[in-house]
């Protein structure tokens, strides 16, 4: 069984009920956990806080009624920002806050759910500050927002120990139309984004929603393969050939190390730029979103 963590974080009042206790329940076989997937909700981009919580803080809410008790929408969206309605009907939003921080460079993220008969934890990882890191001496209130199928269950939440250090590859083209024309996906040690209607130079992942799924070690793996052309680079933005010059569109790598973040746009044609290397590293990529999709 689990160990359940308390984190001193205040659940809501008329929020569904989370399971904060440290007691495990040896008598009842709740069976084995299973991962469930979910979906990652870009709530500050059509709704804002009524009040910015100075403590830690969890909530669930099950209904529009309850969202409406602590969110306001607002006229200001991200460019690009998805869809703001949820089906309560299938849906719960959880949100969970870090409370009030002195300067900005925090961040706070669930990143995976797993649950067995009994209950349903939500793991998440809080990051401080990076030395080097170029930071804001304004108050922030790190936050993050899911969505997770409705449920009966209590729900557990677990701080665990993550690198926040990612990669996203995508293929994209701004003439063509249809599904297939921006697949894009954010690649952790401990899961898989996969971003929804991305729009063509739109490269701020952060307004978009995603289904997020478990799968560990996928971002080792992949960064081996990573020419060393490309890890020189080195928190800069290069371009191979001229995509979109002709329809054809084009390979998307980013790479996020501490707080170097790498940007790189291949020509889906094989241009003269392009040594052996960086050739076989897009057909990787390619393959990769393909195994993805």
């Amino acid at each position: 069984m689990m160990k359940k963590l308390i984190l001193s974080l205040f659940i809501a009042f008329g929020f569904s009920a989370c399971s904060l206790s440290n007691d495990d329940n040896t008598n009842v076989d709740c069976g084995s956990y299973t991962d469930l997937s979910f979906t990652g909700y870009p709530l500050l981009c059509n709704y804002g806080l009524i009040t910015n919580p100075t403590n830690p803080v969890a909530i669930v809410a099950n209904s529009q009624e309850k969202m409406d008790q602590y969110f306001k929408k607002h006229d200001k969206t991200c460019p690009n920002s998805s869809d703001p309605t949820i089906d309560f009907t299938k849906n719960f939003l959880v949100g969970i806050f870090s409370g009030l921080k002195s300067t900005s460079g925090y961040t706070i993220k669930m990143t995976s759910i797993i649950e067995n008969k009994c209950q349903l934890v939500i793991n998440f990882y809080e990051k401080a500050p990076l030395p080097g890191e170029t930071i804001s001496t304004a108050a922030t209130y790190p936050s993050d927002f899911i969505l997770i199928p409705k449920t009966s269950k209590p729900i557990v939440f677990n701080k665990t120990t993550e690198s926040p250090d990612n990669i996203v590859i995508g293929t994209f083209n701004s003439k063509c139309t249809g599904a297939d024309c921006q697949n894009f996906f954010q690649i952790n040690d401990f899961n898989i984004l996969k971003f929804q209607n991305v729009v063509a130079g739109g490269y701020d992942f952060n307004q978009y929603r995603y289904i997020a799924t478990t799968k560990r070690g996928d971002y080792t793996a992949l960064l081996k393969t990573v020419p060393s052309e490309i890890l020189s680079i080195q928190g800069q933005t290069k371009t191979y050939g001229t995509p979109d010059s002709s329809d054809q569109g084009g390979v998307y790598f980013e790479l996020r190390q501490g707080i170097k973040v790498t940007k790189i746009y291949i020509d889906n044609n094989d241009t003269n730029d392009q040594g052996t290397e960086i050739k076989l590293f897009k057909k990787a990529i390619k393959d990769k979103i393909a195994s993805l999709k």
